[in-house]
């Protein structure tokens, strides 16, 4: 005599079933020709203010002040509505060239130096076994709670003593102090989940710390190091606030952000210079964020799923 076993029960259906469903089995995904519009639509409207800046910077003067950037649309081959006076006279007279300069000799160590001094350290709350890491670390991210504005004044003042407000050192020095908590954060998140049989062999065939740190980790831990000089060199490039305060506005130190708010004028009145000199300050931080985009990603999710 045989027995049969009964089937097992359907299950209820869930949220995406029961969807498709009611959609009538149209599978609502990135293939969908609505997303693809939607997605369109949303990168026009995202690119708006950046197409007017570039049209807006080859007009002349007078055409900005009386009509606005879209009017050119209707007839943009017309050579006599076009110039780039506005391009010369920002790289010449105004100045900008050289607070091109400055902002890269201000940018590229400030984006550096907290990437070189986070990487050991988060390898070191990551692998090292130390008395204090876990109060260490805890402090650590503690410091990215505390607004920046609260650390200007007593580091001016500090800097005052040791004569290094007004210069390059000293900037890079505030960066770095302002960078260093959430790039320790983002690189301990990352090589906290690289996988320890890599490390316990290196160390078993007789590897230091140091030859796992160079050997291992830090290639392992490229697309997190990406992620964070990204923010960091737009954050660097796009800050006033702290060039003002440790290097000021003059000539030999000013950045292209403190040149950029000269550019105005008094009056504010010469926005066809200043829609040039924007859009050559946006130039920088756009070509390193296409250079760099397909670690992004992977930076910003690195640590955010276990397992």
């Amino acid at each position: 005599m045989t027995t049969t076993t009964p089937p097992p029960p359907l299950a209820a259906p869930g949220p995406l079933t029961r969807l498709r469903l009611r959609t009538g089995g149209t599978r609502l995904g990135a293939r969908s020709p609505l997303v693809r519009v939607l997605v369109v639509v949303i990168c026009a409207l995202w690119s708006m203010p950046t197409v007017g800046l570039l049209i807006s910077s080859f007009r002349h003067p007078a055409d900005i002040s009386s009509s606005g950037w879209w009017t050119v649309l209707a007839h943009p081959f017309e050579t006599a509505q076009w110039t780039v006076a506005n391009y010369a006279a920002v790289l010449g007279s105004q100045g900008m060239a050289n607070a091109f300069l400055n902002s890269l000799i201000v940018t590229i160590p400030a984006t550096l130096i907290p990437i070189s001094l986070a990487a050991f350290a988060a390898y070191a709350f990551a692998w090292m076994r130390f008395r204090g890491r876990t109060m260490l670390f805890v402090v650590v991210v503690g410091l990215l709670v505390v607004p920046l504005q609260m650390t200007l004044v007593p580091l001016l003042r500090l800097f005052l003593q040791f004569d290094l407000a007004g210069t390059f050192v000293g900037t890079w020095l505030a960066h770095t102090g302002f960078g260093l908590p959430l790039a320790i954060y983002l690189l301990y998140n990352y090589m906290a989940d690289l996988p320890r049989e890599l490390f316990e062999s290196a160390f078993v065939d007789g590897a230091s710390h140091h030859t796992a740190f160079l050997r291992l980790a830090l290639p392992l831990s490229f697309p997190a190091l990406a992620a964070f000089a990204i923010f960091q060199f737009l954050w660097v490039w796009n800050d006033l606030l702290v060039a003002l305060v440790f290097l000021g506005t003059r000539s030999e130190v000013g950045v292209v952000t403190a040149q950029l708010n000269e550019l105005v004028g008094t009056r504010g009145d010469s926005w066809h210079l200043l829609t040039a000199g924007a859009f050559l300050t946006m130039a920088v931080p756009v070509a390193v964020f296409l250079l760099l985009q397909r670690y992004f990603v992977r930076g910003l999710l690195a640590g955010a799923v276990k397992g």
